[in-house]
């Protein structure tokens, strides 16, 4: 039963990346949802490497987070984060890489604070 689970979740992740790709000038603004926490990151996969990073445990955002009332506010802070480092680095667009998740939610409040931030998707 795990092992079918597994291959399930790995197949919707490849099917959403088959078609998304980041390069240097526009990189993959990749979301990662766990239970409690959201991540973020800016990939770009010519070089294999994260340019940025943000979370709900990012040390920037500490005392909002825990002011906030709901995941989906924590989670858009974590888009405002990764939206203000990211224009620090010069970096206008982005490709929005939601993963597994349904663009719904948590995913969605993140992808709003970036845009708010200055990203252009």
């Amino acid at each position: 039963m795990l092992k079918r689970d597994k291959q399930r979740k790995t197949r919707r992740i490849l099917r959403v990346r088959k078609n998304i790709f980041g390069t240097s000038d526009k990189p993959r603004l990749t979301v990662f949802r766990s239970l409690n926490h959201m991540y973020a990151q800016l990939i770009d996969d010519t070089q294999g490497k994260t340019l940025v990073s943000a979370s709900t445990l990012s040390k920037e955002i500490a005392d909002a987070v825990k002011e906030a009332k709901s995941k989906t506010e924590k989670s858009k802070l974590v888009g405002e984060l990764i939206g203000k480092k990211a224009v620090e680095l010069k970096i206008e667009k982005v490709v929005f890489d939601r993963g597994l998740f349904a663009y719904h939610g948590r995913v969605k409040a993140v992808a709003d604070g970036a845009r708010e931030a200055g990203l252009k998707f």
